[in-house]
């Protein structure tokens, strides 16, 4: 009774990870001019959703204008299914159209003198 009680949950464990998402949830820092790629390889007809934010250095005040990025979410193929230009934060959701790595660019804006901004992005894939 103990072995068939262990098997089964050891089958329920691992249908949970089969069927679990694939979470991505990084902090990196970018300079001002400067593009950072991250790519995800992605199962075709598998949904996908990202948020990002350039994190404000002082919270008591608005986020200084050099504290821009944009962004692009391209295939493999060279498809782009998310796109923004000069923004704070965002997000973008997509399924998959074609199996393959799939990439998300932030560049940050130009700016003298040099900044350094500190982006949190959570990259989610799932069934």
């Amino acid at each position: 009774m103990v072995v068939l009680q262990s098997l089964n949950l050891y089958a329920v464990l691992i249908s949970l990870a089969i069927l679990s998402q694939v979470s991505q949830s990084l902090h990196f820092e970018l300079h001002s001019g400067r593009t950072k790629c991250i790519s995800e390889d992605i199962k075709s007809n598998s949904m996908t959703v990202g948020k990002y934010t350039v994190v404000n250095p002082n919270e008591a005040h608005p986020s200084p204008q050099s504290h821009k990025i944009s962004i692009r979410v391209t295939s493999s193929y060279g498809n782009t299914y998310h796109h923004a230009e000069d923004v704070q934060s965002g997000q973008f959701a997509f399924t998959a159209v074609e199996a393959g790595d799939y990439m998300a660019c932030f560049t940050a804006v130009d700016h003298k003198p040099e900044v350094t901004l500190s982006i949190d992005f959570d990259w989610r894939t799932g069934v």
